[in-house]
């Protein structure tokens, strides 16, 4: 059991690095499409936006398809369908091409999220402790080998398409491979109120959120529900309340996903034309603000396992406020990189926490839950650079940042969304409890 339940994490990381992977591959070749298409700044803009409106929709079609067939059919499937598809807008001849393309790989890029996030949190669950935010640290991963890709090519003199197609091609072969290690399909009790949330693993072991499935028996030949499992009388309200708090926690994915759109576009443009720095020099604020993050999320669940996922939301929101008001208000060029560095520290472990959350809520739903959470997210990574933009008509760059700083501390203010009754109690309390 130990030995297959590794290979399964091993196998969610190696889909997690695929998929920042893919989309660094594109990230990194937009320049050269924008040169093919012959398409100004404003409109690859639009058509920037078709790849988020096309993720979006992948992502709620594969929610309810990863709760329906299990992650182990939608995770390869949609892993296969993003490396075909990351060739497309590589072969686009025009804006009305590129569009297409961009939509149909958002779409793939997607579902492959929300179906990997899902069987991460059927991983976490099997663990009974937190390994989310290492996930997403190795999405960042990808994107970096993406860029070295790109890199070393690029100097072979080998071109974008040929380039995007060997990364799609190589992709496949490595999601293909990877498809054994997966968790199979089981069926899954919904959650009782405050059990199998973060911060509150089940003691229990993997197999307290695993009930037989339709035909199989359990001990004695009968099969019974696990201890505390909700009868079908309670099930419909159960299920209301469930829903209603995973709204709660797609609104704060949200915001801090807002505020991480916000950080990719505006840091450097805020050294540049704020601080007068270099071009050189800005990109280095993008940069300070991406290693944090990548620090954070491999550093986060250590301290989600000692004091709660809650308290990670909570004290990450008021540093990222922090961090971003002193990016608002700072002179000084110090600064502006200290606080892009507790920005995105602050930040790095909030959508994991949000994630992991929405997916223990029903393990029965995971997928679905998920896909609501990561898609209204989505929307506010792509509102960010958005609302930031348009403020700049009223204020300051560096001013418009405030509004940032409202969003942390809101997201931080509503972090006890995510408390739960086995949530580790303040150390004063567990003194003489062995960690």
């Amino acid at each position: 059991m130990e030995r297959s339940l590794l290979g399964a994490r091993v196998a969610t990381y190696v889909y997690f690095v695929l998929c920042g992977t893919l989309m660094g591959a594109w990230v990194v070749h937009i320049p050269a499409a924008e040169e093919r298409v012959g398409v100004s700044h404003a409109t690859l803009g639009g058509l920037l936006v078709l790849l988020g409106l096309g993720a979006f929709a992948g992502m709620q079609v594969a929610g309810p398809l990863t709760d329906r067939l299990g992650a182990r059919v939608v995770v390869p499937a949609t892993a296969v369908l993003c490396g075909a598809s990351l060739v497309l807008p590589g072969l686009a001849g025009g804006p009305w091409s590129l569009a297409g393309a961009l939509l149909v790989f958002g779409a793939c890029n997607g579902a492959l999220d929300v179906s990997m996030n899902a069987h991460a949190v059927h991983v976490e669950k099997a663990y009974g402790r937190p390994v989310m935010s290492g996930f997403h640290a190795t999405f960042s991963v990808g994107g970096v080998i993406a860029a070295l890709v790109a890199a070393g090519a690029t100097s072979a003199g080998v071109g974008p398409v040929a380039t995007m197609a060997a990364i799609g091609g190589v992709c496949i072969v490595v999601a293909l491979a990877s498809v054994r290690a997966l968790m199979p399909a089981a069926a899954v009790a919904p959650a009782a109120e405050g059990d199998g949330e973060p911060g509150g693993f089940d003691a229990s072991g993997p197999a307290a959120s695993v009930v037989p499935a339709a035909g199989e028996s359990g001990e004695g030949g009968k099969s019974e529900a696990p201890f505390g499992a909700k009868t079908a009388s309670h099930a419909p309200a159960a299920r209301r309340k469930t829903t209603g708090r995973v709204w709660l926690l797609a609104v704060l994915a949200l915001m801090v996903m807002l505020c991480e759109g916000a950080a990719n576009d505006w840091s450097a443009l805020h050294l540049r034309d704020i601080l007068g720095a270099s071009t050189s020099t800005a990109a280095f604020a993008y940069g300070t603000f991406a290693a944090a993050m990548t620090v954070g999320r491999l550093l986060a669940d250590r301290f989600v396992a000692r004091f709660g996922s809650m308290a990670v939301l909570r004290h990450g929101a008021a540093m990222a406020a922090a961090g971003i008001t002193l990016v608002a208000l700072g002179p000084w060029m110090w600064a502006a990189f200290a606080g892009w560095a507790l920005f995105g520290l602050g930040l790095s472990g909030t959508v994991p926490q949000l994630f992991s959350a929405a997916g223990h809520a029903d393990p029965a739903a995971a997928g679905v839950n998920v896909s609501r959470v990561a898609g209204l997210g989505y929307v506010g990574m792509l509102a960010g650079p958005a609302v930031i933009g348009w403020l700049t008509h009223v204020v300051a760059l560096n001013h418009t940042f405030l509004l940032l700083t409202l969003l942390c501390v809101t997201t931080a203010v509503g972090a006890g969304v995510l408390r739960t009754e086995r949530d580790p109690a303040p150390r004063g309390e567990r003194a003489g409890v062995g960690h």
